[in-house]
């Protein structure tokens, strides 16, 4: 369907390539592509998501509205001020040399911008993704995942990425979980967790708290040690009724609303440099397209967050 066009409401996406920036020019926000998919635990379409969620952008407007309360003005987020730049998509990120590309790619990226936004793929693009934002600091950084599962499994899949982490140096009493499930997860990873001293916020403590407050807490944790955070963005910690195209999403789980609100109070704490969105399976969602409009506004929420930090200078 073909969308309208009023020159007064600009859409979303269609951000132009890294290499407008001016020498010394520093985005805002850099996206990147990762299409994994190749050795995830369930049958995916997860590479084809980021065509989809670039395209679901552009029925948003980057614009935030202020509201009653007075708080705020009206803001167009990728303005000059706040730019956003586009890198396209990695060729083939699975696998050793498709992770070292990855690696590459993102530190190259993160040279260019505040934060660097993974669309992903399924959840193997977590390790090569905050690897290559971490550099040389992943002995002091952390992680922080909204995500219904541990992801602690052995062998190399999208059930692996935390323990991936962990092997490579990342200290795990800088790691916090939030949206672990019950039945989801096996009692054996949920001991591992515990004994490898992981903080694991359960979904049912969600259910009482205000979501930029638990981001709060989360973050005091996982930047301890002053280094850089990664944010791991696992759309099936939402509720299936918002996210039927994440093959592990269940019953019971996130709303939209707090996962967007997750998504922007990280993204509003300068020690996180890196984002990924993760899970989605655009080739299984539902007709209207929820799961992928749902990962598009969290691109927008992370941009949203990143415009939100202090103003150096």
């Amino acid at each position: 369907m073909a969308l309208s066009h009023d020159p007064l409401w600009p859409r979303a996406g269609a951000w132009p390539a890294p290499d407008v920036l001016e020498s010394g020019e520093r985005a805002a926000l850099a996206l990147l592509g990762v299409p994994a998919w190749r050795t995830s635990l369930s049958p995916t379409g997860a590479h084809a998501t980021p065509a989809a969620v670039r395209e679901a952008l552009r029925r948003y407007s980057p614009a935030l509205v202020p509201d009653r309360r007075g708080t705020g003005v009206e803001t167009a987020l990728d303005a000059d001020g706040a730019r956003v730049v586009d890198a396209g998509d990695l060729d083939e990120p699975d696998g050793p040399e498709g992770e070292a590309r990855t690696i590459t790619e993102v530190a190259r990226l993160r040279g260019l911008a505040e934060v660097v936004l993974a669309i992903g793929g399924d959840n193997s693009l977590t390790v090569a993704t905050a690897l290559g934002a971490w550099g040389g600091a992943l002995d002091r950084a952390g992680l922080v995942t909204l995500d219904a599962h541990y992801d602690l499994r052995e062998g190399v899949s999208n059930g692996s990425p935390v323990r991936r982490l962990i092997e490579a140096g990342l200290d795990p009493a800088r790691i916090v979980q939030i949206g672990i499930a019950d039945f989801a997860n096996s009692a054996e990873y949920a001991r591992r967790a515990r004994e490898l001293g992981i903080t694991v916020i359960h979904r049912d403590e969600l259910h009482g708290r205000v979501p930029a407050d638990v981001m709060a807490e989360a973050l005091e944790i996982a930047g301890a040690a002053g280094g850089p955070v990664h944010l791991d963005l696992d759309v099936d910690v939402c509720d299936r009724s918002v996210a039927p195209g994440c093959p592990a999403s269940t019953p019971g789980g996130l709303a939209a609303w707090e996962l967007r609100a997750f998504a922007r109070a990280a993204a509003s704490d300068p020690r996180v440099v890196s984002v990924d969105l993760a899970e989605v399976d655009a080739t299984a969602d539902a007709p209207d397209g929820r799961t992928v409009r749902l990962a598009a506004l969290c691109v927008l929420e992370v941009l949203a967050g990143v415009a939100a930090r202090p103003q150096r200078g």
